[in-house]
């Protein structure tokens, strides 16, 4: 793990970031030689700071990519120049032998491939970081892509996180505005993705949870999963022929009507929305096929989202408080949905709000385009350090998915007038008797708890009044940065003394004749002095460390 922390420091200086290095004091773990380049005129510094840190992420591995695609999706979090130059990042990786493909197979089925298939292709069709496709036909003459995890992958992006955390620690403390951007959150957030998505078990589960979902439909197809071929990390899935959804060319020239299909693959993920409340998160054009019939696929469910009935409520209210402008709704919307706190100055985010909806107030939605009215939201949440739940981050890059796909399919397509229809079905739905029951009932449900342990509550604090013990504990960053630097301070002071202590003792121990001796001075003495030195020498290398003397 050393080794890698060397790889990532030396990375950061190469591209003009060594300050980090030396601020989160972890300047030591770099050899002399690149602290001295860190200082040298290089090509890389003249690139700007988003490039520059694209290439950070590429340079450093597969974990960092995934950082990367994540962070161009957290708007929220990271200056837009940021989040778009990180979207550029591609999940490419050289292929690996057929033989480990091989060995594989054999320890997640129990079996080797030639008892397993028919045929399989040598050549993968697709490469990425975490794995490859090969093409391969069944005993039963079932065409099959069957997906291959990229051996001791899940070793290193364990490895990888653990190194994440220990970073995002240590700029949280030593980076005052790094907290901005709630480093050790977004560790959380690329731990929980890229675990589910390094399990293939997982993307056969959601697979199948979308063909239950569209089982009735004539319009989109999802693979089908075999199971009895899949595991961790081999997941075989239904071949699917057909034209990739970028292909506008081939689509054109083979007669499909393009429209309807935009419609079909918008209509589809309004669905999953505001009825399934399960989408595809990554509905891009590599992720869609257009078949022979006209039906369209997905591809790849290893991003999808969640939204539970209770967070589709709320995200209904929160397009009820932007249709009629209630900025007071908006912001109890967000509290609810845990994205303010203390930091958040929410009369600001109140005249934020009133401002943006006054660009859109009124204006038809066949005028609107939906991806920039999301991106100036996103925007105005960020500018006001409002923390956007994940799921709902997913929605995001979901909806700006379709909507990309969409406009290169059919450019007359406008999601916004889509939409209408769903939100105001789904708002009207909400005031359907079942479903205020079911609000009530949770509603009394929790008051009926609070009510129930509360008489034992204030029992508690009574008795703990009575007996004294009732404090009150007030706490702010900037108190417990001066207690962590008195703490420091006086930790020093101490150990300076006991150093003193220990060169006086020495001292006065020299000047007797204290058996046994060394060339003709007392050992222990001697001893008290090498200690001394020691102790002197790292408390010196610790505040240059550190930088505060």
């Amino acid at each position: 793990m050393l080794k890698r922390y060397g790889q990532i420091i030396e990375v950061l200086q190469k591209y003009g970031f060594g300050y980090i290095v030396d601020q989160i004091g972890l300047g030591s773990f770099g050899d002399f030689t690149s602290r001295l380049k860190k200082q040298e005129k290089r090509d890389e510094h003249n690139l700007s700071g988003p490039v520059r840190t694209r290439r950070i992420l590429e340079e450093l591995g597969p974990t960092y990519i995934k950082l990367g695609q994540l962070l161009s999706m957290r708007r929220d979090l990271v200056p837009l120049e940021y989040a778009a130059e990180f979207s550029k990042l591609q999940d490419d990786a050289p292929s690996f032998g057929f033989e480990e493909v091989e060995l594989i197979i054999r320890e997640e089925l129990g079996l080797p491939v030639e008892d397993l298939f028919e045929s399989f292709e040598k050549k993968p069709l697709a490469c990425a970081s975490i794995g490859q496709v090969h093409r391969a036909k069944l005993k039963n003459g079932d065409d099959v892509v069957v997906k291959v995890q990229r051996p001791g992958i899940k070793e290193v992006i364990e490895s990888d996180l653990d190194i994440m955390y220990s970073l995002s620690r240590l700029l949280t403390e030593h980076i005052p505005e790094a907290r901005l951007y709630r480093p050790v959150e977004l560790v959380d957030e690329l731990s929980r993705s890229i675990l589910a998505e390094i399990d293939y078990s997982q993307e056969g589960w959601n697979t199948d949870r979308f063909a239950e979902n569209f089982k009735d439909s004539e319009q989109i197809h999802i693979p089908k999963v075999y199971w009895d071929y899949t595991g961790t990390r081999v997941l075989t899935l239904e071949y699917i022929e057909g034209i990739k959804g970028g292909r506008v060319d081939l689509l054109e020239k083979q007669g499909f009507d393009r429209s309807a299909i935009a419609l079909a693959v918008a209509g589809s993920f309004l669905k999953q929305v505001f009825e399934d409340g399960f989408f595809h998160a990554d509905l891009h054009p590599g992720n869609i096929l257009i078949m022979e019939d006209g039906i369209v696929a997905f591809l790849d469910f290893g991003m999808v989202g969640h939204l539970s009935s209770e967070t589709r409520d709320m995200f209904l209210n929160g397009m009820t408080a932007m249709v009629k402008g209630d900025s007071s709704l908006f912001v109890e919307v967000l509290r609810d949905m845990g994205g303010i706190d203390s930091h958040v100055d929410t009369k600001v985010l109140k005249v934020d709000f009133d401002y943006f909806r006054s660009k859109y107030y009124g204006r038809a939605l066949k005028n609107l385009d939906a991806s920039v009215i999301i991106e100036e939201l996103i925007e105005v949440l960020r500018k006001n350090q409002v923390k956007v739940p994940y799921n709902i981050t997913l929605l995001v890059r979901g909806t700006l998915a379709v909507e990309g796909f969409g406009l290169i399919i059919d450019p007359d397509l406008n999601l916004a007038e889509l939409v209408e229809p769903y939100a105001k079905n789904a708002i009207k739905e909400s005031f359907y008797p079942q479903n205020i029951a079911r609000v009530l009932y949770d509603n009394i449900s929790s008051w009926s708890r609070i009510f129930q342990r509360a008489p034992t509550k204030i029992s508690h604090i009574l008795d703990n009044a009575e007996n004294g013990y009732l404090g009150i504990k007030l706490e702010s960053e900037e108190t417990k940065r001066l207690i962590s630097e008195i703490n420091t301070a006086s930790n020093r002071l101490s150990f300076s003394l006991i150093i003193s202590a220990i060169i006086v003792a020495s001292s006065l121990i020299t000047q007797t004749n204290m058996k046994p001796l060394l060339w003709g001075v007392p050992l222990l003495g001697i001893f008290g002095f090498l200690l001394a030195s020691i102790f002197g020498m790292w408390l010196i290398f610790n505040i240059f460390r550190t930088g505060r003397i």
